[in-house]
């Protein structure tokens, strides 16, 4: 019996990579129209964005992030804040995602290839996120909520370092791939275990410490400049299409890791 051929992927890092800037800064006045950050977060949201974009994210500014915003949403409704993003999604995204990232994108599904979003960013806005650029699927940060639905200012799972390889295994399983023919892009050194665990891996506007290992290795190193509006490049009709397309496939963003459910703090 001749052995069943295994799938490929290619797995997107979503800040600074597939979009221009950190999406939980992006939707920064959102949530500050809404009532839900004062001036002084936002400004210091606004420091914080400019050394992420010029220093990049090591372990130590990844992690003051994550409790950060885990401290600041404490007592927020889960599903106030998913109407909120999902509504202004369109608006916060669509002049920063990198014309390149949807043009990779595009080439792995004419190749028959699944693309997957996988993020250290919360859920709540990879998911909706992954969904109106087509993804198959996406993995991120799941904050824990109490019974009322409220967060508790903890984190369920989190998606960074060796944790999105556990992900990317799971799905792997799940979707028969082979991830040493799989791609990753990203461009963070934070995201190193996710370079290694496929066969080809793709650095994308490198930190510095990333662009050191990427010269070190002989990986191929791309630069995303160009910023494209979806609002123009794609119909109503297609990009409905696309949206409707991807909400059952957006699904496995958590299948694998409820399957599996532990604590990851």
């Amino acid at each position: 019996m001749q052995a069943q051929e295994l799938g490929v992927a290619a797995f997107f890092d979503l800040d600074k990579t597939t979009i221009a800037t950190a999406s939980m800064f992006a939707f920064s006045s959102t949530l500050r129209e809404a009532g839900y950050l004062g001036p002084g977060v936002i400004m210091r949201a606004i420091w914080g964005k400019a050394v992420y974009q010029y220093l990049g994210a090591d372990h130590d500014r990844m992690e003051e992030m994550r409790n950060s915003a885990l401290k600041l949403c404490k007592g927020w409704e889960r599903e106030k804040i998913n109407r909120l993003v999902t509504s202004a999604m369109e608006e916060v995204i669509d002049p920063i995602v990198y014309q390149e990232a949807l043009a990779e994108m595009d080439a792995h599904k004419a190749a028959g290839h699944m693309v997957f979003m996988v993020s250290a960013s919360p859920e709540e806005v990879v998911r909706p996120l992954a969904r109106y650029l087509g993804a198959d699927g996406s993995v991120a940060s799941m904050a824990e909520v109490d019974a009322d639905g409220r967060y508790t200012g903890e984190v369920e799972f989190y998606s960074y370092g060796p944790y999105k390889v556990d992900a990317m295994e799971a799905l792997a399983l799940e979707y028969d791939l082979d991830l040493r023919a799989s791609y990753a892009y990203t461009d963070s050194v934070t995201d190193m275990p996710m370079l290694e665990a496929v066969g080809h891996p793709v650095v994308v506007n490198p930190d510095r410490a990333l662009a050191r290992e990427a010269l070190d290795r002989g990986w191929e190193v791309r630069t995303f400049t160009n910023k494209v509006s979806l609002r123009h490049k794609m119909g109503e009709h297609a990009r409905t299409g696309a949206l409707v397309a991807g909400a059952g496939a957006l699904a496995v963003g958590g299948t694998w890791w409820l399957k599996s459910r532990r604590r990851l703090i």
